[in-house]
C-alpha cells in the first residue's frame, strides 16, 4: 500500500509540475495544452514506460537456450525472493551496469549491460541480479520507470521553452498568466533540475533496502558490495551512454562524476552502500528450491560478445 501512495503522489507531483509548466510557457491555454498532455503521459506512463526505456538502449530479450547462464542464475534467484520469472533483456554497451523496470512483479524486466557479462564475476553478476530483484521485490521497478517517463516529459517542455525563447516566443503570454522571453529561458534551466530532484527523491532511500533486500535474496551481501565498487570504478572511467531522464533506474549513476547531472546524483554514495553491506552480518535467505542448484553460479556466463555474434547470425 505504500507504494501505491508514493506511484498516486509522483504522478500527482509531476501532473501539477507539467501543468504550470504549461501555464508559464503558454498561460492559460498552455495549461490546458499541459493538462491533456499530463494525463496522456499518467496512461502511457503505466502501461507502456518500460517498453520505451527498454527500446532506448536497444535491449534484446533472451531466452533460456540463447543465454543459459545468465537466465539461469535469474531463475534461481528469483525463486529464493519468491518472484514471478522476469523476462531478461541485455543492453549492447560495454559499460557494466543493470536495471529494473515493469509496472509490476508479473510483468517485470531484468536488463544488463553485455559489458556486465564480460567484466563481472558470477558471484558479482549474481549480486547485480539479486539487487534488481530487490527493487522488484520491492515494488520500486514502477514509480521508477514512471519518473523516467514524467522527467523525460518535463525536459521536453524545458526544450520547447527554449526554443520559444530563442525564436521571440512568450512576448504575447503576460497578460495571460505566461512568461516573457528571460522567465522562458529561466523556466527552461530549472526545469530539469527540478526534475531531477524528485527523482533523486525518490532513488536514494529506495536503492539501500535494494541492496539490504538483495543480500537476503542471494544469501551474503559480498558479491553486490564487489560489484558495487566495480561499477562504481568503470563508471567513472567509461560512462555509459545514458540519458540523464533514466539514471535512477540503474544500480550505480551511469552518468561521469565530471557531468552537470552528476551534481544531482539519484544514487547514494557507492562507498556508503559497500560499507552497510560489509558492516552488516550475511543476511539469511531461503533455501533454494530442490529442482534449483545451490549457491551461486561457478562457471563463467555466457559472454556479451558470444552472445551478440549469435544474435547476429540469426
Amino acid at each position: 500500500m505504500g507504494n501505491q501512495f508514493k506511484t498516486a503522489m509522483l504522478l500527482a507531483a509531476m501532473t501539477a509540475f507539467i501543468l504550470l509548466v504549461g501555464r508559464m510557457l503558454g498561460g492559460q491555454q498552455g495549461m490546458i495544452i499541459a493538462f491533456f498532455l499530463a494525463g496522456a503521459m499518467n496512461f502511457f506512463s503505466y502501461w507502456y514506460s518500460d517498453r520505451v526505456v527498454l527500446k532506448m538502449y536497444r535491449a534484446q530479450e533472451v531466452s533460456e537456450s540463447q543465454a543459459p547462464d545468465l537466465y539461469g542464475m535469474v531463475d534461481r534467484l528469483r525463486r529464493n525472493a519468491g518472484l514471478p520469472m522476469p523476462r531478461v533483456y541485455v543492453i549492447p554497451q560495454e559499460t557494466p551496469n543493470a536495471f529494473a523496470t515493469g509496472r509490476n512483479p508479473d510483468h517485470a524486466v531484468v536488463a544488463v549491460t553485455e559489458g556486465l557479462m564480460q567484466l563481472m564475476s558470477p558471484a558479482e553478476i549474481e549480486g547485480v541480479i539479486a539487487h534488481e530483484l530487490g527493487h522488484i521485490k520491492n515494488r520500486d521497478i514502477l514509480i521508477g520507470t514512471i519518473a523516467a517517463t514524467m522527467a523525460g516529459a518535463v525536459m521536453m517542455l524545458a526544450s520547447m521553452a527554449r526554443w520559444s525563447a530563442i525564436f521571440g516566443g512568450g512576448r504575447g503570454n503576460d497578460e495571460e498568466g505566461g512568461l516573457g522571453g528571460l522567465g522562458l529561458i529561466v523556466m527552461s534551466l530549472l526545469a530539469p533540475i527540478a526534475a531531477m530532484i524528485i527523482q533523486m527523491a525518490i532513488s536514494r532511500s529506495r536503492e539501500y533496502l535494494a541492496d539490504t533486500t538483495g543480500a537476503a535474496i542471494a544469501g551474503r551481501p559480498d558479491g553486490l558490495a564487489a560489484a558495487l565498487e566495480k561499477l562504481g570504478a568503470y563508471s567513472q572511467r567509461r560512462p555509459l551512454q545514458a540519458n540523464p531522464s533514466t539514471a535512477h533506474m540503474f544500480i550505480v549513476n551511469p552518468l561521469s562524476g565530471r557531468s552537470l547531472q552528476s551534481l544531482f546524483s539519484t544514487h547514494p554514495p557507492i562507498e556508503e552502500r559497500v560499507s552497510r553491506l560489509r558492516g552488516a552480518p550475511p543476511a539469511a535467505s531461503p533455501p533454494p528450491p530442490p529442482d534449483s542448484p545451490a549457491g551461486p553460479s561457478s562457471g563463467p556466463l555466457d559472454s556479451g560478445k558470444a552472445f551478440w555474434d549469435r544474435m547476429s547470425d540469426r
